[in-house]
C-alpha cells in the first residue's frame, strides 16, 4: 500500500514530468542546436593595445571588440567596454572572463607567465607590424584595415594623416626658437612618476611641433628625480592626464621633486595632456601635434 505523501509525490511527477522533459530537451538544443552554433561562430575580440584600439575604432571595425586593456582610452566610447587589466600586469582570469575567441596585442603585454598561460590555452592571438614611425604607422593602419575588410577607410585615414602632418611641418618653419619640453607620465604599474626621454614617441611629436624634449636616456622613460629635472630646466612641462588628475592642480605638481625651480614652474607653463595623444602614433598624430604646437608656441612664432 502506497503512503499518502508518496502517492501525492507520484501524482505530482506524472503532471510535471512532461515539463521537465521539455526543459531538458531545450537545454540540449542550446548545446547542439542553432543557439550553440551561433555562439561558436561569434567573434569575441580582446584588444590589448591602445594603438590598435584607436585604429580599430577609427576604421569603424569595433563591432566584435568585447574588452580592452586599461590604457585603451580613446575614443571616449571605448570606456564603455570591460577592461582586462593593465597591459603589463595582466591576469589570465581577467582575460578569460571576456571569453575571447581572439586576442590582439602588440608584443608589449605581461607578465610573461600569464602570456604563457594564455598560449597554453591555445587562444588565437594576432600581432600586427610595429607602427613606431609615421611610415610604419600608416602600414599598421592599412594592415589592420585589411584584416577587418576596411581598406577604403584605412586609405582615407592615411591620407588625412599625411595632410595633417604637412600642416604641422609647414607651421614649424615659422618658429624662430626651440622650446625645451619636459613630459611627465604617471606609471600605473609601479605607481611612480616617469620622464619621457628623447627615445620616446612623445619626443618625435615634440620635435615635429618645434620643440625639444628635455631629457635624454637609453630608455624611452626614466624615473623622475630632482637632479634630472634641475639639469633639464624645461620651458614647458606636460603632464599626462592620469598623473595630472592624481595631483589635482598645478601647485601640487610644483611639489614634485625638482619641479619648483624650473622656468616652466616659475612661468606656470605646466599643462595637462592626454596620454593617448602622446605615447603612440596613429590616425590623429597630425591633429595631436598641431595641438602641441599651440601649447609650446602660443604666440605662433
Amino acid at each position: 500500500m502506497i503512503s499518502l505523501p508518496l502517492f501525492f509525490y507520484i501524482e505530482h511527477m506524472k503532471k510535471t514530468f512532461p515539463l521537465v522533459f521539455f526543459l531538458l530537451c531545450l537545454a540540449s538544443c542550446d548545446r547542439f542546436g542553432n543557439k550553440d552554433t551561433k555562439q561558436e561562430n561569434e567573434k569575441r575580440i580582446v584588444c590589448i593595445s591602445k594603438q590598435y584600439s584607436e585604429i580599430i575604432f577609427a576604421l569603424g571595425a569595433q563591432k566584435d571588440i568585447v574588452a580592452v586593456d586599461i590604457s585603451s582610452t580613446y575614443p571616449p566610447e571605448i570606456k564603455k567596454l570591460p577592461t582586462v587589466g593593465y597591459h603589463r600586469a595582466l591576469s589570465a582570469e581577467g582575460v578569460l572572463a571576456a571569453k575571447p575567441t581572439l586576442i590582439l596585442h602588440d608584443n608589449n603585454i605581461g607578465p610573461e607567465h600569464v602570456v604563457k598561460q594564455l598560449e597554453l590555452l591555445k587562444i588565437p592571438m594576432k600581432v600586427f607590424p610595429k607602427g613606431a614611425t609615421l611610415d610604419s604607422a600608416k602600414v599598421l593602419i592599412k594592415e589592420i584595415g585589411a584584416y577587418f575588410h576596411k581598406e577604403q577607410e584605412a586609405t582615407a585615414l592615411c591620407e588625412k594623416l599625411d595632410n595633417d602632418m604637412s600642416r604641422v611641418l609647414e607651421a614649424r618653419k615659422s618658429y624662430k626658437d626651440t622650446v625645451k619640453v619636459l613630459v611627465i607620465h604617471y606609471g600605473q604599474a609601479n605607481n611612480v612618476f616617469l620622464i619621457m626621454t628623447k627615445k620616446s614617441t612623445a619626443a618625435k611629436m615634440i620635435e615635429w611641433a618645434g620643440g625639444e624634449i628635455a631629457v635624454d636616456d637609453e630608455k624611452g622613460m626614466k624615473q623622475l628625480s630632482a637632479e634630472v629635472i634641475a639639469a633639464s630646466n624645461p620651458d614647458v612641462i606636460l603632464l599626462t592626464d592620469f598623473g595630472f588628475d592624481k595631483l589635482g592642480s598645478v601647485e601640487k605638481i610644483k611639489e614634485l621633486p625638482g619641479i619648483a625651480g624650473t622656468k616652466a614652474a616659475k612661468n606656470n607653463h605646466i599643462f595637462r595632456v592626454e596620454e593617448h595623444d602622446l605615447v603612440y602614433l596613429g590616425p590623429r598624430t597630425g591633429e595631436n601635434t598641431l595641438l602641441l604646437q599651440k601649447i609650446i608656441h602660443p604666440g605662433g612664432n
